[in-house]
């Protein structure tokens, strides 16, 4: 087994442990707190697999500013006070259950049927100029309108938990 393998499989671990700490725990903010711990296994994913430059953006946007966001909306809204039900809470858990043991069979399943490439022996090479000019030129747009929404979003945040202050 190769230290590449040792990582990935350590990776794994911590990407799955914590996906499921997302969905599991009653506080949102570890909820949170969680979410930025499977995308950061996500990020080293990405460096296993020599993209560099998809680890970084992976850091930088996902665990980085989308993670601080909602930390942020959370602490504004006062949504750390509230708490979600716990696991097995509600009359669809096993119904939900099943659902998962299927799907993640089904998943498995592929997994193993798949005969996976070892080494191809082929490296694509992408220029940086091409890329910061497809994200600067053509991504330009998207990427201002997906900034002006969620400043609104953090703006609505602030309104909804101002109001509420002033009611109660």
């Amino acid at each position: 087994m190769t230290v590449a393998e040792v990582v990935f499989y350590i990776l794994a671990i911590v990407a799955i442990v914590a996906s499921i700490g997302v969905v599991t725990t009653p506080n949102v903010v570890h909820a949170a707190l969680f979410l930025i711990l499977s995308l950061l296994g996500v990020a080293g994913f990405y460096i296993l697999l020599s993209n560099e430059f998809l680890a970084l953006v992976q850091i930088l946007i996902y665990a980085g500013t989308i993670s601080v966001l909602m930390l942020l909306g959370l602490m504004l809204t006062r949504g750390r006070e509230q708490n979600l039900p716990s696991v097995g809470a509600g009359a669809q858990w096993p119904l939900a259950l099943l659902g998962s043991l299927v799907l993640g069979g089904v998943l498995l399943t592929a997994v193993l049927d798949v005969n996976w490439p070892r080494d191809t022996g082929v490296v694509t090479l992408v220029n940086i100029n091409t890329l910061g000019g497809a994200l600067f030129h053509d991504w330009l747009l998207p990427f201002e309108i997906v900034s002006v929404v969620l400043t609104v979003a953090l703006i609505g945040a602030v309104v909804i938990a101002h109001q509420t202050e002033e009611e109660a």
